[in-house]
């Protein structure tokens, strides 16, 4: 009876290596459409087609230096400043009303600008609230069934985020963020009584915030009656069905769509999905939702197989705030719901977007990387198997060893 001893090697959590190839090909997808849907455009406003790619790398760049850090940071030291990002985030949504420090557009006081660097900070809560949600959450367990302890303060936190975003002329974006947050209130247990009262108060009280602005309450008429204005209010949801509809199924070709041009008002920004339709066609887009449904499984698995309520709430937060983003852009760009200013993730020109969808990206790979690991038994078992494929075992010599990991085990 032959006996051998072997240390068990110690085990290295990895990311999920095809959750980390999704997120890489869709970034990589998303700057190859920039491209194509932009170019014209920006050779006709800017004299210069390179303009909103070139724009957009710097970015890129630095949300793949986010992705990584985010994505191997220890999340216990998020926790432990958990009160500080919260604070931040909530000042930097102030700011944009600050005259020199604020950038208006369009009548929406939403961006910060320091020399020519602009940021979104509505953006950032997209990030901050599903982290600060699942560790409230998760600490707070205990205390889910009581009102006042356990589900009024994340209530005022996120209140308070819908309160400021709105203010900054962004309905779309506050509402959006609220029915986000009230997912992870329902998947951490929270009792259905509150989510009735919620809905009973958001749905008059977002009825009464469109009827008050009217560019709010003419693209509500224009989405019920679309042919109540068809060169106003309804005319880039026109132009935008007209352009999907003409790619057919095969599409014109990456570089060759010819309506994206001159037809669709923010082709390369929150309607780039339109262009993406032109030149892909109905392949293309059964594909790039394959690629964002391989994302979302790939994401939810890995909250799935987290060890702690944490980690869980944290992923499924996130996942859900890509995902439900590209499919309410989706909807909006094909006419499905009224237009709304929510860009398409990892495609739409922004940096914001881009830095923070990155940003959110790395930390479901983070919670990834700790989803899968093997316990002691199963490395033990795992390790046995490979052992049984040395020579020594082909030779019928033996079929029993003892494996030192710690302390000395008999697997068989």
């Amino acid at each position: 009876m032959y006996q051998f001893e072997a240390e068990i090697p110690e085990y290295r959590p990895r990311g999920n290596q095809t959750l980390i190839a999704s997120i890489f090909l869709l970034t990589g997808l998303g700057l190859a459409i920039l491209y194509s849907a932009s170019y014209g455009f920006g050779l006709i406003s800017k004299g210069d087609g390179l303009y909103y790619i070139s724009r957009q790398l710097r970015p890129a760049l630095a949300g793949l230096i986010l992705f990584f850090a985010a994505s191997r940071i220890k999340l216990e030291l998020l926790r432990k400043i958990m009160l500080p990002m919260v604070i931040g985030t909530l000042i930097l949504c102030i700011l944009p009303f600050f005259p020199g420090i604020g950038v208006t557009k369009n009548g929406a006081s939403r961006w910060i600008g320091i020399g020519s660097i602009e940021y979104q900070p509505s953006e950032l809560v997209k990030l901050t609230l599903p982290l600060y949600l699942a560790h409230i959450f998760d600490k707070k367990q205990n205390n889910i069934g009581f009102f006042t302890s356990g589900v009024l303060p994340p209530i005022v936190i996120t209140a308070l985020f819908f309160l400021i975003i709105y203010r900054q002329n962004n309905l779309s974006t506050a509402v959006f963020i609220a029915v986000n947050a009230l997912l992870i209130f329902f998947l951490a247990g929270v009792k259905l009584r509150y989510f009735f009262i919620a809905v009973v108060m958001m749905l008059p009280l977002t009825s009464l915030m469109i009827l008050t602005k009217e560019h709010r309450l003419r693209r509500v008429i224009s989405f019920f009656w679309p042919n109540w204005e068809p060169q106003g209010a309804g005319y880039q949801v026109r132009s935008s069905l007209l352009t999907i509809m003409s790619g057919g199924i095969l599409g014109k070709g990456i570089g060759q769509g010819t309506r994206k041009i001159a037809s669709v008002p923010e082709v390369h920004s929150d309607f780039i999905f339109s262009a993406f339709a032109e030149e892909s066609g109905f392949i293309g887009v059964v594909l790039l939702f394959a690629l964002f449904a391989f994302f979302a499984w790939q994401g939810y698995r890995a909250g799935c197989r987290a060890p702690t309520a944490y980690r869980r709430l944290l992923a499924y937060g996130l996942v859900t705030m890509i995902v439900s983003q590209a499919l309410l852009n989706v909807a909006v760009v094909s006419g499905s719901l009224p237009a709304t200013g929510i860009p398409l993730p990892f495609f739409s020109h922004g940096g914001s977007s881009l830095l923070t969808t990155l940003g959110m990206a790395g930390l479901v790979v983070n919670v990834s990387r700790r989803s899968h690991a093997p316990d002691q038994e199963e490395n033990l078992r795992q390790y046995a198997r490979e052992i049984r494929r040395q020579p020594l075992f082909r030779q019928d010599i033996g079929e029993e060893f003892r494996v030192k990991a710690g302390e000395d085990t008999n697997v068989r």
